[in-house]
């Protein structure tokens, strides 16, 4: 082989190499994505069933309930505009209250039971996450408009 060819080679295969790199990547980080849905979103039926997002909101007070097993727990989150009915199974973060924040991460259901896999509960009393904010006061904004 010249060369000119070997070069060609070794050139083609680095494109391949960059390539295949590029969709494992890619694929990799789309997987992984999971976009916010409030509570009024997810009533409108702006958020995907099935697939994996999160759902963040206020746990209404008085919703949450143990079942018999003692690791699922059912509660709605709510943006004070519209409630989601959230099931979960497993351990609850410690600062996890009903009238506190909250953001789950899970897939929406068709009869409207978002399946929560994991459940994040704010840290203190001062932070709120950017888009439970965001998305409470739109939905505010609604409700007065409606009024």
């Amino acid at each position: 082989m010249k060369r000119r060819h070997k070069r060609m080679v070794f050139v083609a295969l680095a494109f391949v190499g960059v390539a295949a790199a590029t969709v494992l990547v890619v694929n990799s980080l789309r997987s992984n994505t999971a976009y916010f849905f409030s509570p009024s979103r997810v009533v409108a039926k702006e958020a995907p069933v099935n697939q994996m997002f999160r759902l963040g909101g206020v746990v209404k007070k008085g919703s949450v309930k143990r079942t018999g097993d003692g690791l699922t727990i059912e509660f709605v989150v709510t943006d004070h505009a519209a409630d989601v009915a959230v099931r979960y199974t497993g351990i609850l973060p410690d600062l996890f209250a009903e009238d506190k924040s909250v953001v789950t991460r899970g897939k929406l259901q068709t009869d409207g039971l978002f399946l929560a896999e994991e459940v994040l509960a704010k840290h203190d009393e001062k932070y709120v996450p950017p888009e439970v904010v965001e998305a409470m006061e739109r939905a505010k904004a609604l409700k007065a408009k409606n009024k």
